[in-house]
């Protein structure tokens, strides 16, 4: 009877494989958010996602964006090397990082505006080292198609993370659980992952000097064009939030970070699933036919047909939602939750969707609407706070002007597999 239900293509059985994983690994850490938001304070909360916003900003250039490179060469002798060469950079910044911080804590701190955040600033790089490792061994996992190793490590990922952040919290030792269960979730993540290289120790012998130095300067683009863009894209989510926790409060970063969490969750659940599937199946689409049109096209309306009613039905009932699951003190975080859901909408599809700027390596174009995007998120949240603006006001506008924005990238994607934009 099963078999029946089963998808018939290798597209669809490779994005259930993952996505059975990912809706347990995402069905867990919202099934303990109600507990979590009675653990914890919203200002504990904001305090968290202050620290994680620190850690995503740098994460992205943890692997000097390589690990988009991972799937391009024709053989895994060369996709082992710049496996290595992100490792090697990596360990490099994680240790710079640290450095950093232990001389330069009292400035940042100062900076940040929040004397709590002082001392897991030395949590930081090692967080930063883990993440990096995830996010180079996912990429490596992915083009081997190991999909079940990927949920396997998805699961362990957010088991981890959970337990921590319960049982730490029921000692009331604020924020430590929380950051504690980020940490130690992606070392046992990194693990699960870990074991599908070292156990081929013939490939992993194949890694030479010659041939990273080699890669690295035949993929120099990922570095030069998707690092920055990467990054820009990062900051303007990431250090609105820290603007947001400095000129506003970080109980107000707490409650917005809840929104964050929970419409985010399409994404994590599924929009990354289908976004890693439809970067496989596109560039071997692009091999074949010098285009990804179709697969393309038959993702965007997968996409729609999942987003639409969800987050249709979900900003009519959102805020009561909030109240009733997370309890009265989360209300204001429902109604933000209200406003915000358009641009969580036209970010679900669009996201899924920009791994085409890595395969036709239109790093040039991305980088240039990244860069637009920041400025002008950036921008906005100042503008707020110079005219003294509620934060209510502030999250129509971002709403408003990301929601553009993306479908900007929507139309840029599309004219980019049709060939009409020059990479």
């Amino acid at each position: 009877m099963l078999h029946k239900i089963k998808p018939k293509s290798e597209f669809g059985r490779n994005v259930l494989t993952l996505m059975s994983g990912t809706v347990i690994a995402q069905a867990i850490p919202i099934a303990i958010t109600p507990i979590l938001t009675r653990l914890y304070t919203p200002e504990e909360f904001g305090l968290f996602a202050l620290f994680f916003s620190i850690l995503a900003i740098f994460s992205v250039v943890a692997n000097g964006r390589y690990e988009s490179a991972v799937m391009l060469p024709a053989k895994d002798e060369e996709a082992i090397n710049i496996f290595a060469l992100g490792i090697v950079i990596n360990t490099t910044l994680s240790f710079s990082l640290l450095v950093i911080v232990i001389i330069f804590n009292d400035n940042i701190t100062h900076l940040l505006g929040n004397k709590e955040i002082s001392i897991w600033l030395y949590f930081v790089p090692i967080s930063l080292f883990f993440t990096g490792l995830f996010n180079i061994l996912t990429s490596f996992n992915n083009r081997q198609k190991n999909y079940r190793d990927m949920a396997d490590a998805l699961i362990i990922k957010s088991l981890v993370m959970s337990s921590i952040q319960i049982i730490i919290g029921l000692l009331k030792s604020g924020v430590t659980g929380l950051i504690s269960g980020q940490i130690f979730s992606q070392l046992f993540a990194n693990m699960r992952l870990l074991k599908n290289i070292i156990k081929d120790k013939a490939l992993v012998s194949s890694i030479t000097l010659e041939q990273i130095m080699h890669l690295g300067k035949r993929y120099k683009k990922f570095p030069q064009f998707s690092l920055p863009s990467a990054l820009a894209n990062v900051l303007s989510g990431h250090l609105s939030n820290i603007l947001i926790s400095s000129f506003f409060s970080v109980t107000t970063l707490g409650l917005y970070s809840l929104v964050q969490r929970i419409l985010g969750v399409p994404s994590a659940l599924i929009g990354k699933s289908i976004s890693m599937v439809y970067y496989e199946e596109g560039t071997k689409e692009k091999i074949q036919t010098g285009s990804a049109i179709k697969i393309f096209n038959s993702t965007l309306k997968k996409l729609i047909v999942i987003g639409i009613p969800f987050f249709g039905i979900l900003f009519f009932i959102v805020e009561d939602l909030f109240v009733f699951v997370f309890s009265e003190e989360w209300r204001v975080a429902g109604h933000y939750a209200q406003i915000a859901i358009p641009m969580f909408l036209i970010s679900f599809v669009v996201s899924s969707l920009s791994a085409t700027y890595d395969m036709f390596e239109a790093l040039k174009t991305e980088l240039l609407w990244q860069v637009i995007l920041l400025i002008g998120s950036v921008f906005l949240v100042i503008s707020s706070h110079l005219l003294s603006l509620e934060f209510q006001t502030l999250l129509i506008v971002l709403t408003m002007y990301i929601s553009i924005m993306q479908l900007v990238s929507l139309y840029i994607i599309r004219k980019i597999l049709l060939g009409k934009v020059i990479n």
